[in-house]
């Protein structure tokens, strides 16, 4: 065992220089993702401390749980907030992956190719697409007094009143679950798609031998094999169920729907930016990315135990 010990530690310097070049090109991304990640870090200390813009931050006073306490113990805001946040992010993931799942088991049976590649092409172009555009998409379709679904259906006679989606509360989780949805099916169907290309042949071809049809190939060989990549998925997104798009949420909250589209990032950007205290903001962002470690940490842990699948 020593033997095996002494002989790792004299191929490492080798392998070091073997790979120099390799890790030459790593190094920039490193440094950067060291100092915007990590190091600013430090910057937790404001959630400890009474600060205020204009101040040094070692001159501030030390006031230690206080923020936190506020948010938990003297504000019952903590209750909507996480109701709103775990609604539609949880609904995003679990609806937005089951979708793409079996959207790529579609598309991969496909016979067509190029019909098959242009669905794809399709599907993926709402990824690359600003929120921006979207809000200004959907609002042109669904304004109250000017949009166009609501024109046409007021002048077809199917509804005397227009339709507020994007106004109306009542509307908001299933709307931005929905586009949610809509903006990453081709990129997550992509990645599915990547674990049916690397299923072997053989298996297709015992499955055949065996009497299986396209829909018992499906159930027996394909959903197998993509699995172990939606634990992947379903693990790594995991941590971000306390996070949310920050610019959507932004545009489509309004005076009539924000007590159901107030998030954890809308919150901790009101009461940063807009009322400038700091360390309440700061507070609640440190909550949230602790409670997403946990988080992940968590659900790797019961996919290890459940099924022998983990990232970690």
């Amino acid at each position: 065992m020593n033997d095996t010990a002494a002989a790792k530690g004299r191929r490492s310097p080798r392998r070091w220089y073997r790979y120099r070049y390799l890790y030459a090109m790593a190094l920039p991304a490193v440094v950067l993702v060291f100092l915007f990640n990590y190091v600013v870090l430090a910057g937790w200390i404001i959630a400890f401390k009474n600060y205020r813009a204009g101040m040094t931050l070692w001159s501030a006073k030390w006031v230690g749980l206080k923020n936190f306490n506020d948010f938990f113990l003297r504000s019952d805001d903590y209750i909507f907030l996480l109701r709103n946040t775990l609604v539609m992010n949880l609904g995003a993931l679990f609806v937005g992956l089951f979708s793409a799942f079996v959207f790529a088991i579609l598309l991969n049976e496909i016979r067509h190719r190029f019909f098959a590649k242009l669905v794809q092409t399709t599907t993926f172009f709402p990824f690359f697409i600003s929120w921006v555009i979207i809000y200004a998409f959907m609002n042109s379709l669904f304004a109250p007094s000017t949009g166009a679904v609501n024109e046409l259906l007021a002048g077809w006679g199917w509804i005397s009143d227009p339709i507020n989606l994007l106004g109306d509360k009542k509307f908001s989780w299933t709307l931005m679950i929905g586009l949610e949805t809509w903006k990453g099916l081709g990129y997550n169907s992509v990645i599915f798609l990547a674990a049916i290309a690397g299923i072997p042949a053989e298996q297709y071809e015992a499955a055949e031998v065996d009497g299986a049809g396209r829909f018992w190939k499906i159930v027996h060989v394909t959903v197998p094999n993509m699995m172990p990549t939606l634990v992947v998925l379903l693990i790594l997104n995991s941590g971000w169920i306390l996070n949310s798009n920050f610019d959507q949420y932004f545009l489509f909250t309004n005076a009539t729907n924000w007590e159901s589209m107030q998030v954890l990032e809308m919150y901790i950007y009101r009461y940063g930016l807009q009322l400038l205290n700091y360390p309440f903001a700061t507070a609640v962002g440190i909550m949230k990315s602790v409670v997403s470690i946990l988080l992940v940490i968590g659900v790797n842990a019961l996919s290890k135990r459940v099924n022998g699948q983990s990232i970690l």
